[in-house]
């Protein structure tokens, strides 16, 4: 699968297809089959399949043995996900009417694609009350039972994805796609809790051992893998991938496995968009899987082992052996496996210089500079502290001046007031001096008016006599 005589990882669409030669994409997970000859390649290899819950005599007893001991165990509690769903000795049920079931169908087939709620209100009406039921009865068993294997409860899901399909066997093949794809999110929504990362698998062990070896390989370079960048002084910002990294890690928020698919997809189309600006060229599927493996590398997305796994357990089958999603997730897988059996060769690498990178003896140039920037960084924001330090003190010291500024301006202020004070007490006294003056004044001059007529008749008095012509 992988070249060693060039760098990077090269994949042609061939070798992404199920060994069986069936037409549909294989998995590293299912040793390069794909899920339906995987399932059937495990059915005849295998055991018969058991029933994990204990019994009274200490085995569990089998699906294919259920119809023979039905009778001998018809008064104890023991619920069988086949006896709910696959058929039992009771009577059979009064078949629902041609009417209704027509009209069932007919309001599936308006379901517009992606219309989630639409779904889920045709199927809460009257007409599809039994599909309704069964999937009800079918959450409440799934929960009641969920200590189960999780290998169980992956063939139970994948049971009854097929039984359910059977009720629009008669639709073209795209809507009941569509019906499955709202049929699986409503499922799986509610027993994500239940079979995620489930305790009878080692999921949570892989995660751990996975996110060390891709922690671990944080040293590989772009340029190492072959990944076609814009500009070799791109900084981490500046990043075309960082979309890409965004979306793969976000599939650990998702609960439903196309839900977790998207991201994938969503993941996946980043990286062609980015490829195609660092080349200036529509990408191609050369490249594509070492831009992945970098995406993964740089991302490290959390329990990244447990979401393929539960995709790959409980996701439709057609979503991952068909299509756009099942060429992504496919990628994908082949990534985390580069990546787990990485080395020197596959790097253009020598074993020594391999090891000294794992080891931390060495770093490459891009770390180099992300150390000198680092240093260069730290320097600046020494130097801005300490200008920060003398900025305080020049304003605690601005702050004591304009203090004491406004005391003496206070000082003045009421010096000014009091000097006010005693010139408007002055200019009082001198007011009243002046009418006091005046006053006096007045009553002078009223006097001499008074003595200037007997002064003039006194002088009458004492004239002369007067000549006449006579």
């Amino acid at each position: 699968m992988w070249t060693g005589k060039q760098r990077g990882i090269r994949v042609t669409r061939e070798e992404l297809l199920c060994k069986n030669a069936c037409g549909y994409y294989g998995n590293p997970v299912w040793q390069g089959f794909c899920s339906k000859c995987w399932r059937e390649k495990a059915n005849q290899g295998g055991a018969p399949k058991h029933d994990t819950r204990p019994s009274t005599d200490g085995t569990p007893p089998t699906f294919s043995k259920f119809e023979e001991k039905k009778n001998l165990e018809k008064g104890r509690r023991i619920n069988t996900m086949r006896r709910l769903f696959w058929g039992t000795a009771s009577p059979p049920k009064p078949q629902e009417s041609s009417e209704s079931h027509s009209q069932m169908l007919k309001a599936y087939q308006s379901l517009e694609p992606g219309d989630f709620t639409g779904f889920l209100k045709i199927l809460r009406s009257p007409p599809s009350q039994r599909l309704q039921s069964r999937c009800t009865a079918f959450l409440n068993t799934v929960e009641a039972y969920h200590d189960l294997p999780v290998r169980k409860q992956s063939d139970l899901v994948q049971d009854f994805y097929q039984s359910f399909a059977g009720y629009f066997s008669s639709f073209p093949e795209n809507q009941v796609t569509q019906i499955m794809e709202h049929v699986e999110k409503l499922i799986m929504t509610r027993l994500h809790k239940w079979v995620f990362c489930h305790d009878s698998c080692d999921d949570e062990q892989t995660d751990l051992s996975l996110q060390r070896r891709i922690r671990s390989l944080n040293w590989v370079t772009p340029q190492m893998l072959c990944v076609p960048f814009p500009d070799p002084e791109t900084s981490v910002l500046g990043d075309p991938y960082l979309p890409a990294i965004t979306a793969i890690i976000e599939m650990d928020a998702k609960r439903a496995p196309q839900d977790k698919l998207a991201c994938v997809s969503k993941c996946s189309q980043q990286v062609f968009e980015a490829l195609s600006t660092s080349n200036n060229e529509p990408a191609n599927a050369d490249d594509f899987l070492s831009a992945l493996v970098y995406v993964v590398l740089k991302a490290n997305p959390p329990r990244l082992h447990s979401n393929m796994q539960y995709v790959i357990r409980f996701g439709l089958p057609h979503s991952l052996m068909a299509g756009e999603s099942g060429y992504y997730f496919t990628n994908l897988s082949c990534a985390v496996a580069f990546i787990e059996k990485l080395d020197g060769p596959k790097l253009n690498l020598s074993p020594d210089e391999f090891e000294c990178y794992m080891l931390g003896q060495r770093t490459t140039s891009a770390s180099t500079k992300r150390h000198q920037v680092s240093t260069d960084t730290q320097q600046q924001l020494t130097e801005l502290q300490d200008r920060q330090e003398r900025l305080d003190q020049g304003v605690d010291a601005l702050n004591v001046q304009l203090h004491q500024w406004i005391q003496a301006v206070n000082t003045q202020l009421d010096d000014a007031a009091a000097q006010f004070g005693h010139v408007k007490e002055e200019i009082n006294t001198q007011t009243e001096l002046s009418s006091l003056a005046s006053s006096a004044h007045d009553g002078s001059l009223r006097e001499n008016e008074e003595e200037q007529p007997s002064v003039l008749l006194l002088t009458g008095q004492h004239e002369g006599p007067t000549y006449t012509d006579c």
